[in-house]
């Protein structure tokens, strides 16, 4: 400690930043076991035990979110973890130094674009009126007439998933193309005498040497997998699909705070922070037995 006594004092503010932000207000978790009432001091509310909790599992409007959530929480495990994986290893395989940062480039800038912008654009390419979609498969002779895609309940997860899809990639990859990075060229040369092909390579050399890192990220989505947030289905949803759209941190907001009862928005936050630590533990503890990699 005295050895690094400085890389300490540099922590300090980010450990003062968790503590605030992510610890302190864990004191807030006692309204969900009071009726809450603004104004009142902490000691005039009326405890009313686990009666939000019941109320919350005997609403069918709760459960429909959660199954929205697991839901379109899976599609987005499948899709947004196996997507940037085959990416990065596609694109590890160009060689052509220029074309590869242009790629990179291109590929991760919607990262930083808001979810308003994006849910813009994908409502616009879903149109029925000129949407390039419609467009592009109509032309194909997919498909005869323009289809709803925006006002079609079963085709809601998938216009989410891919929309995620097409966001997050880019950036998503470019851990794995550090950890691809950090694999010795040596091993590539050996194999390339040895008369491997590059599928042979992407999948005995690259695919082992990044194995650790696929592993961990594996864990933390686990572990984030009912906490997707509400923006995507905020934005790209409406009144025709809003028994798809509706998610638990949507359902949150509206029936908690947007109707000032917030003793039960706050009980609905727990069961989300609790499912995502059993969530988190068990697949840490599945991973650590089987492939002896964990974060913990």
């Amino acid at each position: 400690m005295v050895s690094n006594k400085y890389l300490y004092f540099m922590a300090i503010p980010f450990v003062i930043w968790v503590f605030v932000f992510s610890y302190l207000p864990l004191w807030g978790w006692t309204m969900a076991f009071q009726k809450f009432r603004v104004g009142q001091s902490f000691f005039d509310q009326k405890w009313v035990g686990f009666d939000n909790f019941r109320m919350l599992f005997q609403d069918d409007q709760f459960l429909n979110a959660l199954r929205n959530t697991l839901a379109m929480s899976f599609m987005g495990l499948i899709a947004g973890f196996t997507v940037p994986i085959i990416f990065a290893l596609l694109l590890h395989e160009v060689r052509l130094a220029f074309l590869k940062r242009f790629v990179q480039t291109v590929s991760y800038l919607p990262h930083f674009v808001s979810w308003v912008v994006v849910a813009g654009i994908v409502t616009k390419m879903l149109a029925t009126d000129n949407g390039a979609i419609n467009q592009l498969l109509m032309s194909l002779n997919i498909i005869h007439e323009p289809v709803p895609f925006m006002a079609k309940e079963n085709l809601f997860w998938y216009v989410v998933t891919s929309a995620d899809v097409w966001k997050e990639t880019g950036w998503n990859a470019i851990i794995y193309l550090a950890a691809i990075s950090g694999i010795g060229p040596e091993l590539y040369e050996a194999a390339r005498v040895d008369g491997a092909s590059r599928l042979r390579q992407m999948w005995h050399i690259t695919m082992p040497g990044i194995r650790p890192t696929i592993i961990i990220l594996l864990i933390m989505s686990i572990g984030h997998l009912i906490s997707i947030g509400f923006e995507k289905q905020f934005l790209l949803g409406n009144n025709l699909v809003k028994e798809k759209s509706e998610v638990l941190d949507l359902y949150a907001l509206t029936y908690g705070l947007g109707m000032g009862r917030y003793s039960f928005g706050t009980a609905i936050n727990i069961f989300n922070s609790v499912v995502s630590l059993i969530l988190l533990f068990t697949a840490n503890g599945i991973f650590k037995k089987v492939t002896k990699e964990s974060i913990m």
